[in-house]
């Protein structure tokens, strides 16, 4: 925990919070506070979010487009705050910022029944919103229909290579040791994967637009903000365009892993989703080969091998013991999953 604050700390330390800066959204601002990798700024229309972006401009045109067309109708959103020119961003000091409301309302928690009803039902209204937006607004780089099965052999080959790294190391860690101890199982569970794909309608399904949506793409519990008993979506940094279900098993993924993935939980979202959204079988097949790919042990040994986060040993290695406690559970939910789709 104190390495992923100290991350945001990090973060947070290379805004320039200059008045001049505020005044571009034309806002008096009383006060700051730091929240993960933004500043709420108190300010004289209300409460905001400043945050300054490290992807390229035209991403940020493709996200505030494509919030315009889902809010057509799902209007659950967070809407930004344009400058005094009418953009939704602004260019200070080599660095691009932008302003959002602040959503009042509290964090969703998916340990709560009632909490994960609304989040599911939240996810079907904005996903049947974003139906046909391929045609209305695109950007290659955030269009990841048809990439999947390529991209996931990719993910196998790098686990391959980590490995190779790892058995390279004269003097292993305890990270190391337990990650050659289940890598050639996750390798064949990200195979399997693959071949499920494969033998699946996936790219037939990437060309009905109907199935094709604007994907949230980060669904952990904060990301979805209850209000009134409904869930607002937030935090659209890595959103795509993308087959809904691929939102979904991030979703199903997300609320179950800490429950010894309980395939009861993950039943119920799915009923309550396909009661507002219903998914064909076609549909559900490409969710079950989704989930059989091992995405949390893959995001961990790539951050370690990688060195893309800056945690201590202990650290690292508290996760991936986490990761690899429950794989006799998830085991038993992928077979009782397949059997009920």
């Amino acid at each position: 925990m104190f390495d992923t604050k100290g991350s945001a700390r990090d973060v947070l330390c290379e805004y320039d919070l200059d008045i001049n800066l505020f005044k571009i959204f034309d806002l008096h601002v009383y006060d700051v506070f730091p929240v993960r990798k933004a500043f709420i700024l108190s300010t004289d229309k209300g409460n905001k979010i400043l945050k300054k972006i490290n992807y390229p401009v035209e991403e940020l045109n493709f996200i505030n487009n494509a919030l315009e067309y889902v809010n057509r109708s799902f209007n659950r959103t967070i809407g930004y705050v344009k400058t005094k020119d009418n953009k939704a961003y602004t260019l200070w000091e080599n660095n691009v910022y932008f302003v959002m409301d602040l959503l009042e309302g509290r964090e969703s928690e998916y340990s709560n029944p009632v909490d994960l009803k609304i989040a599911t039902e939240s996810l079907a209204e904005f996903h049947n919103a974003g139906e046909g937006i391929v045609s209305y607004v695109n950007y290659e780089s955030r269009n990841n229909c048809g990439k999947l099965i390529e991209s996931l052999k990719r993910r196998k080959e790098e686990m391959k290579f980590f490995k190779n790294i790892a058995n390279w190391y004269e003097d292993k860690s305890d990270f190391d040791f337990d990650f050659l101890k289940n890598v050639d199982y996750n390798i064949e569970m990200a195979q399997r994967s693959i071949d499920e794909l494969e033998k699946s309608k996936y790219y037939k399904l990437c060309s009905e637009e109907d199935k094709v949506v604007l994907c949230h793409h980060d669904l952990a519990h904060h990301n979805l903000i209850i209000n009134r008993n409904k869930a607002y979506l937030i935090d659209f940094d890595y959103c795509m365009i993308d087959l809904k279900v691929h939102d979904l098993c991030n979703f199903i993924t997300k609320a179950i892993k800490n429950f010894a993935y309980d395939v009861d939980r993950a039943r119920a979202i799915l009923d309550d989703y396909e009661k507002i959204n219903p998914l064909d079988k076609r549909e559900l097949q490409v969710l079950y080969a989704m989930l059989l790919f091992p995405e949390d042990f893959y995001s961990i040994s790539k951050d370690y091998y990688t060195k893309r986060k800056s945690w201590t040993l202990d650290t690292f290695l508290n996760r991936l013991e986490k990761k690899l406690d429950f794989r006799e559970e998830k085991e038993e939910f992928l077979i009782k999953f397949k059997e009920k789709i």
